[in-house]
């Protein structure tokens, strides 16, 4: 007896529903196994970042100190510790120095070094390419401890190397010019990561653009400023966004230094260690810790609108532009 169409159809249909209900299983399962997964991380993530950020929000609104009283019943004081750090001098002299060794030492002292290093480097080949990344890079990869004891001996007042080759012995570089010998210091630990980064954004530059801008008379500079840095701004702004957070939040500075003279080279990360720990203040220092915190939050998403509006520009409109950079006559 032969099947009608209808009878085939009906019996298509529980088929159609036990695949559907086959499919959502194993969906179900793969979100299952998904969470399983995600899991772990999530238990670290809440582990050391989220119960950290809680425990410095509830330090900052308490009296908590390393001795006495309060180090063993600590008193809720509400917001009292922001009011007084926003009254202290000594903050808004340190958050000055903090901006002052981020724009000198970061934005402009590693980016462009590490960038100009990137763009001779380009061209050089053999040994000396190897001779020079490997005196860049050692700088960043020995240890801060290593690095802060070098820099010491190097400005030491008696018989530090400086002097012994300037002829100026008795000189003391850390107590007459603390800011520029840790912006300088900063500048020579991290250049090595902007030299990096820009290297591999150099190499990634369509040879066709740079050879389509020589045969239209464009020289070095303007082959630099229409075709090299349009392809690169995507690399420019993550090393700054990088750069920027990282030398904000340093304490190496500290290993040179110590935030002195009479704290001249306190920078923030250098002065919340010295409110907490030899001020004995931990709630003071929690308090200005979550400031920073937020201010580190408000470069970040700075940065990040800048990046969007970057990405929400026509594709056409830049290609116009870089096209019309490269034809431009020298």
């Amino acid at each position: 007896m032969t099947s009608t169409p209808a009878s085939a159809g009906g019996g298509s249909a529980p088929r159609r529903r036990n695949r559907r209900s086959a499919v959502d299983d194993v969906a179900g399962l793969g979100l299952l196994g998904a969470g399983a997964f995600v899991a772990p991380a999530l238990a670290l993530i809440g582990l050391f970042l989220v119960f950290p950020a809680l425990w410095t929000i509830y330090l900052g609104m308490t009296d908590y100190r390393l001795t006495g009283l309060q180090a063993v019943d600590p008193s809720f004081v509400g917001l009292d510790n922001y009011g007084r750090i926003l009254g202290d001098p000594a903050f808004w002299r340190s958050l000055r120095l903090t901006l002052v060794f981020v724009l000198v030492s970061g934005i402009i002292g590693q980016s462009l070094l590490g960038f100009a290093i990137a763009w001779a480097l380009r061209r050089l080949t053999g040994w000396l390419k190897s001779l020079i990344e490997t005196l860049v890079l050692a700088a960043w990869v020995i240890p801060a401890s290593v690095s802060s004891f070098l820099w010491i001996a190097l400005l030491d007042r008696r018989g530090g190397t400086l002097n012994e080759i300037l002829g100026t012995e008795g000189t003391a570089w850390l107590i007459e010019h603390p800011m520029a010998a840790i912006i300088i210091f900063n500048v020579w630990v991290g250049t090595a990561f902007s030299m990096l980064l820009f290297s591999s954004a150099l190499a990634a530059v369509p040879p066709s653009q740079l050879e389509s801008a020589r045969m239209a008379g464009a020289g070095g500079w303007q082959q630099l400023r229409d075709v090299v840095i349009p392809n690169i701004r995507g690399h420019i702004l993550t090393n700054t966004l990088l750069i920027t957070l990282w030398t904000f939040n340093t304490f190496t500075p500290y290993l040179v230094t110590a935030g002195g003279p009479n704290g001249a080279s306190e920078i923030l990360a250098v002065y919340i260690y010295n409110t907490a720990i030899p001020g004995g203040q931990l709630g003071v220092g929690a308090a200005i810790s979550l400031i920073m915190l937020l201010i580190n939050l408000v470069i970040a998403l700075g940065y990040l609108r800048v990046g969007r509006a970057r990405q929400a520009k026509p594709a056409d409109a830049t290609a116009a532009e870089t096209a019309g950079g490269v034809v431009k006559p020298s």
